[in-house]
């Protein structure tokens, strides 16, 4: 389904459609699902659901380090007014 021409466009777009109603699936998520494949598989540019997940957990962590940081910083401002 790599770039489809606007000929063709159509027929898949109505096939996707027809798709849909069978699964009782909305049109728009069985087209995202099929441009996520397309990504997937180097047929399309995009993030790919791998690469979406890796960014997720990077993010995940960023945030957990972040507050393991602040809760450092503050126990080091705090020990070290105890010591002053």
């Amino acid at each position: 389904m790599a770039a489809l021409s606007s000929g063709t466009t159509s027929r898949a777009t109505a096939l996707h459609h027809y798709r849909g109603l069978n699964l009782d699936l909305g049109r728009e998520t069985l087209r995202n699902w099929v441009r996520q494949a397309e990504i997937d598989s180097g047929d399309r540019d995009g993030v790919t659901t791998a690469e979406a997940e890796e960014i997720k957990r990077l993010k995940a962590e960023n945030k957990r380090l972040r507050e393991a940081n602040e809760i450092l910083r503050k126990a080091s401002i705090f020990f070290a007014s105890m010591s002053s």
